[in-house]
């Protein structure tokens, strides 16, 4: 039967009227529904009942039938026919059949760390939000709360039932390609906020993920790398934010990544999957590899893992002889299935399985934007020049970036389809890190930020130049009051940066613009931190990210005033590489389309994959020294600190108090000493004992206060005990060391006018 839905896209001020037909067979959404088969069907037992109720009834095939997604060679084709009941289908390797006969549904995956990115390969719209970086840079647990509000109930109304998403991995590596589907580089931020949005998620009835596990945290070399780094910086930075969303979501599904960690792959990690994931964290849900990180079968499944993805070379009939001859118990196979089915009840996919709706656009535009105009970080404001004041401008000059046409987006498997298609002519694709062009696209969402200025400033002329001529767009910036540069920088999957700079000559734009007009700003979409060589000649610098389906109206309620900017940077932004922690970077691509492919069982030869390749080590002996740790350790200055952001107000902070109960008590006051009402982001800082050996200041805590002119609130941030711990490898164990603690609080991990010292026993 054909399914119509009509779903009204805002495009600007333009209404686009999409019309979707297809049949079951061409992947439409709908409910697998089912008669009763059993007395798992009894909702008043807990899921764990539930599964074992099924495991009974089930056959050895049917059990394997679980554990892997269809095969590669269906990647790159047509998706498969259906079968019962309708399914949301990207390819088969987004797709696990479930067993209709005892009622257990299929697995319909996508990604959504931004968005619902599958939902454009079958001509459907999703909400393209901006950058997880944004997201972070809001520092606001209830704004990442509504964003999984906003992204669980699209990927139902599409017809998935198991999303992944979001993504922690700590930037570690800033020249990384994938940061901005990442929360910045502080584990309690991004666990917090990732834990909230996961947590709304869960409501909704599907099956939640979170990746990529653990230590993946370049995209150079990614199938092959080998991440060397030492037990205890492990467990205080990358896994402590998965053990922090996992105690606040508890999360259906970890993935797996494709790195190996200190010479073992993740997904083969006995520490990590088993000894930490599963036991000392007790997470019941399922491991998943990322797509072709498995490497064995006995291996991997004794070491934790549960679901291959996609294909079958080691958990379909390898698995299944290597259960037959015992070299896997069938307790372990039981107990992968159980993972799977007891998540799956868990979740209510089985009881509430999702059905096809549109997708409310309006309200996936208000939450678009908020986050933005939350995220969006003020760098730098000198003289007041930013709010611009429409009445008294009467021309503007607006520069680069395709800001006359949209706004970019990062690439990847994290991409949304651009509603219309991309604002600008995609690139064609293909590098030597892409070679089959599937991330490194270029796409622009619909949202032109040259519109946005031109709405608000009603009474000026409001001129584009493309920026692709230094000596045409300094002219026009000499000829108006104020010039507008938007800089953009292209980032990817599967692909890490050469440097920090600004891609295609764009430091020099700006230098000849700044050059000719003194009120010059500059408004970056980029996907990470960037070098700025021309700051000191500029009046105002934004950190946009990418900003999403509604950045142009985000930018303009912030240029113009009508949005007082409140974002703080989830991660450092460094003067030069040579500040880095590893200076200089690898240059190995994600893949390698010259080395020789030897193909897996049922592994076709597909480009640029290869599965031989030879791995590297990239070691982290930066250790515990995790982005702004590691530049208060070594004293150096960042161009922009972890925690920094102005406003268009000013803030005072006084009156610290600080008490220990089971973790600390910590109190102060903050008062709004500008003229018009803001919201400041409240951090405190802990300084261990010298005998811990740990960076000079930890974030532990945060509080995010709305001032009106002039007022004055009290903030109480609850320390938990965990953030006042250190790891001991070898007792495996978190404990607090007796001594003296410091005791911060301010604006930035650079601006702590607070701090007080307090005595901690140990334990």
């Amino acid at each position: 039967m054909n399914v119509r839905l009509i779903e009204s896209v805002a495009l600007g001020a333009t209404v686009v009227l999409c019309l979707f037909t297809g049949s079951q067979s061409q992947g439409q959404v709908g409910p697998q529904r089912h008669e009763p088969k059993g007395p798992w069907e009894n909702k008043s037992l807990s899921p764990d009942e539930r599964a074992d109720l099924v495991i009974e009834k089930m056959t050895l095939d049917e059990k394997i039938q679980l554990l892997h997604g269809l095969g590669w060679e269906v990647m790159f084709g047509p998706p498969p026919e259906s079968g019962p009941g309708t399914r949301a289908i990207r390819s088969a390797a987004e797709f696990i059949p479930g067993v209709p006969r005892l009622g257990i549904p299929d697995l319909q995956m996508t990604d959504a760390v931004v968005g619902v990115s599958n939902a454009g390969v079958k001509g459907r719209y999703a909400t393209a939000l901006p950058s997880a970086e944004a997201m972070a840079a809001g520092w606001d647990p209830a704004l990442s709360y509504e964003t999984g509000t906003l992204i669980g109930s699209e990927v139902r109304a599409h017809g998935f039932n198991l999303l992944h998403g979001p993504g922690i991995n700590l930037t570690r590596e800033p020249r990384d390609g994938r940061i901005f589907e990442y929360m910045g580089e502080d584990p309690l931020l991004a666990g917090t906020l990732a834990g909230q949005e996961l947590k709304a998620m869960k409501t909704l009835n599907v099956v939640t993920g979170v990746k990529h596990y653990v230590v993946n945290d370049q995209e150079a070399g990614r199938f092959f790398v080998n991440s060397v780094i030492d037990k205890r910086s492990m467990r205080e930075s990358d896994l402590l934010a998965f053990e922090i969303v996992l105690r606040a979501s508890d999360p259906g599904a970890v993935m797996c990544a494709y790195n190996k960690i200190n010479g073992v792959y993740a997904c083969e990690d006995d520490y990590s999957l088993n000894e930490v994931l599963k036991k000392e964290l007790g997470f019941k849900g399922f491991v998943i590899s990322d797509w072709g990180g498995t490497h064995s079968t006995a291996k991997a499944v004794l070491a934790g893992l549960d679901i291959e993805m996609p294909g079958y070379s080691f958990l379909g009939e390898p698995l299944k002889k290597a259960v037959e001859s015992g070299e896997v118990p069938m307790a372990r196979l039981n107990d992968m299935v159980h993972r799977i089915l007891r998540t799956e009840f868990d979740s209510g996919i089985v009881d509430n399985p999702p059905q096809a709706q549109v997708v409310d656009v309006l309200r996936g535009f208000e939450v678009a934007q908020k986050i933005e105009e939350k995220g969006a970080v003020l760098l730098k404001n000198d003289h007041g020049q930013l709010p611009l004041k429409a009445a008294g401008l009467k021309s503007i000059a607006v520069i680069g970036g395709h800001a006359d046409a949209g706004v970019m987006s990062g690439g990847g498997s994290g991409q949304v389809s651009p509603a219309g298609g991309s604002a600008v002519p995609p690139s064609p694709g293909g590098t030597p890190d892409d070679p089959l062009g599937v991330f490194s696209i270029t796409a622009y969402h619909r949202s032109a930020p040259l519109k946005g200025i031109t709405e608000k400033a009603k009474q000026a002329v409001v001129r584009f130049d493309p920026g692709t001529d230094p000596v045409s767009a300094a002219a026009l910036a000499r000829s108006s009051d104020v010039a507008i540069v938007f800089a953009v920088q292209h980032t990817y999957e599967n692909m890490d940066l050469p440097n920090l700079s600004l891609p295609e000559n764009q430091d020099a734009l700006i230098e000849a613009v700044a050059a000719a007009n003194p009120h010059t700003i500059v408004v970056l979409e980029t996907g990470g931190p960037v070098t700025m060589p021309w700051i000191g000649k500029v009046g105002a610098v934004i950190e946009a990210w990418y900003p999403g389906i509604r950045g142009s109206e985000a930018l303009a309620n912030i240029l113009f005033g009508d949005v007082n900017p409140s974002g703080k940077l989830p991660l450092t932004f460094a003067r030069t590489e040579a500040d880095l922690p590893h200076p200089r970077h690898v240059d190995q691509p994600a893949i390698d389309p010259n080395h020789p492919i030897t193909p897996l069982p049922n592994l076709p030869v597909v480009p640029g994959i290869s599965t031989n390749q030879t791995p590297f080590d990239a070691v982290y002996d930066e250790g515990l020294k995790v982005g702004y740790k590691w530049y208060d350790a070594e004293k150096k200055q960042p161009l922009f600190p972890f925690g920094f952001g102005l406003s268009y107000t000013t803030y005072s902070y006084s009156e610290l108090n600080t008490t220990s109960d089971n973790g600390l008590t910590v109190t102060f006051k903050v008062k709004n000493t500008g003229t018009r009402a803001g919201e400041e982001t409240a951090q405190v800082y802990l300084t261990l004992p010298a005998s811990t050996h740990e960076p000079p200041r930890r974030l532990v805590g945060w509080s995010k206060v709305a001032l009106g002119p002039g007022e004055k609130k009290e903030v109480t941030v609850k320390v938990e005990r965990q953030m006042v711990s250190v790891f001991n490898p070898d007792k495996n164990l978190w404990e607090v060391v007796p001594g003296e603690y410091k005791v911060w609080a301010g604006g930035s991990s650079r601006d702590l006018p607070l701090s007080a010292t307090i005595a901690l026993l140990g334990k």
